[in-house]
């Protein structure tokens, strides 16, 4: 029989295994302040359950969602991330309209899957940047009343608590007549209904969203000072604002909104930053090395709980985006394709040290088609009159984005072009049999075309994805409950032993 002091050693060192393999990392452990924005505007998106696990292998313990997608929302079912759920646009109308709308929309999207999915829905974002200039008021005499209608159905559906409603805002909501942010203050067209939101928040324990997007600054201006769209120290041309001084353009946009709070009377009105990032194509600044540089300045001003100088607590920030979208509108320009951390298949663009001290990681399970390419045929010519109307149809029904002027493909020669084009084709059109035709000018290859920072792209099967390949997290959680029992029996067994 053994000693009694080897006993209780054995006794405790079981009990600290236990412990560990009931801390480790369940998926990872969520980093304070930061989420994401999880846009599904693709061709071929990404499995949801593969994606809600790219997001918590990588520290995002929230996520930002334009719209309540079946597919998505059960995915998000007991993951352990906090949602912000968006209504958009068009639904404004209905909801401001009838609170019985608002009801079935809560009932249908809200309740529905926090009672049966186990998703941790924290805020319902009203609309989607509804008084953007461009909308000429489109949305001005409807958005409000449907917050407040969305507010009683959830008060209606006993989760007036738990689900806090805001609306997400574009930064042109508010403007500074000299420029700097102490006299920044509400636009004069949507004053009295920024004054009534804002109070309807306050009232509330609401968070107002506003959206900041350094990257639209710079593409907007020639004369902008590249430097000051970046979290860089000793910029050039800091701007002295009194007591404060602003070296680059989120803490000066950030603190024109907080001015313009202060100045109504709002000062206390929390703030979340819904979405701020940079692309990586599409425009000659749209490049991996800007959009890694930039995101870095943000995630470190996380690590460093730095706020702003009229706010020094930071707010949540949710970035822009998780994964490239190939199917988003281009009308404000080709960058709009390419705003992911990571590409269509959850690949990493560039190496970011998140403030958990871990570097992006890639997504896990993702299944792909038959590695081939479609390309321009060896014997075509150039100059066959079908090439100019086969790559426009390939392009319409594609994304050739990548080709433009200062994107990543845009060094091809012509017929890399060509090619391009008909693969992007090919692969939107799951390599099937006869999308790689174009009147005969093209054929399938095995050997990969991509040249340089050009990706010749082959398509995800969204049919498949291998689950075991990261279903063994949450499988842990299912076998640590045996290790549990086992352990709980062995350590019996050993007190049992010492009697």
């Amino acid at each position: 029989m053994g000693s009694i002091h080897h006993q209780l050693t054995m006794f405790w060192l079981i009990i600290f295994y236990m412990l560990v393999l009931h801390t480790h990392n369940k998926g990872g452990l969520f980093v304070e302040g930061i989420g994401c924005n999880w846009g599904t505007r693709a061709m071929h998106p990404l499995p949801p359950d593969v994606t809600v696990r790219l997001l918590k292998d990588n520290g995002f313990g929230k996520v930002k969602l334009f719209e309540a997608e079946p597919w998505v929302m059960q995915a998000l079912g007991r993951s352990g991330l906090e949602v912000m759920l968006g209504i958009p646009n068009e639904f404004l109308a209905p909801l401001a309209a009838s609170v019985q709308a608002a009801e079935n929309w809560v009932m249908q999207n809200v309740s529905n899957y926090i009672s049966k999915h186990g998703v941790d829905i924290r805020y319902v974002a009203v609309g989607n940047e509804p008084f953007l200039k461009t909308y000429k008021g489109m949305f001005q005499m409807t958005t409000f009343p449907a917050m407040q209608n969305i507010q009683a159905a959830l008060i209606k559906a006993g989760l007036g608590r738990q689900v806090k409603v805001t609306v997400p805002l574009n930064a042109d909501v508010y403007e500074s007549s000299t420029g700097l942010p102490s006299n920044g203050d509400f636009r004069a067209d949507i004053h009295d209904l920024m004054m009534s939101i804002v109070r309807f928040l306050q009232e509330s324990g609401y968070p107002l969203t506003i959206n900041i997007y350094p990257f639209l600054s710079l593409n907007a201006d020639p004369n902008f000072p590249k430097e000051y769209a970046f979290f860089t120290p000793g910029t050039s041309s800091p701007i002295v604002d009194g007591a404060f001084t602003y070296t680059n353009v989120f803490d000066a946009n950030y603190d024109t909104l907080i001015a313009a709070l202060e100045k109504n009377g709002f000062g206390s009105v929390e703030v979340i930053v819904g979405e701020i990032g940079w692309p990586t194509d599409g425009d000659k600044d749209a490049t991996v090395e800007n959009a890694r540089r930039f995101n870095q300045g943000l995630l470190d001003r996380v690590s460093q709980n730095k706020g702003t100088p009229r706010r020094l607590t930071p707010p949540d920030i949710y970035i822009f985006g998780l994964i490239d979208e190939d199917a988003k509108s281009i009308q404000p320009g080709n960058f709009e394709r390419h705003w992911g951390m990571f590409y269509y298949d959850g690949t990493v663009k560039y190496d970011l040290l998140m403030p958990d001290g871990q570097i992006l990681v890639p997504a896990k399970g993702v299944r792909y088609l038959e590695r081939q390419w479609c390309i321009l045929s060896p014997t075509a010519s150039i100059a066959d009159p079908a090439i100019t109307d086969s790559v426009n149809y390939a392009c319409q029904y594609s994304d050739c984005t990548s080709l433009g002027y200062g994107s990543t493909c845009n060094m091809l020669d012509v017929r890399s072009n060509v090619s391009y084009a008909f693969n992007q084709y090919f692969q939107s059109q799951n390599q099937q049999k006869g999308s790689c035709g174009f009147s005969n000018l093209s054929v399938i290859t095995k050997t990969d075309p991509s040249e340089g920072t050009c990706r010749f792209e082959v398509m995800i099967d969204t049919g498949k994805h291998d689950l075991t390949a990261y279903i063994s997290n949450d499988a842990c959680l299912f076998n640590r409950g045996a290790v549990w029992r086992t352990l709980a029996t062995i350590v019996f067994g050993l007190l049992l032993w010492s009697r």
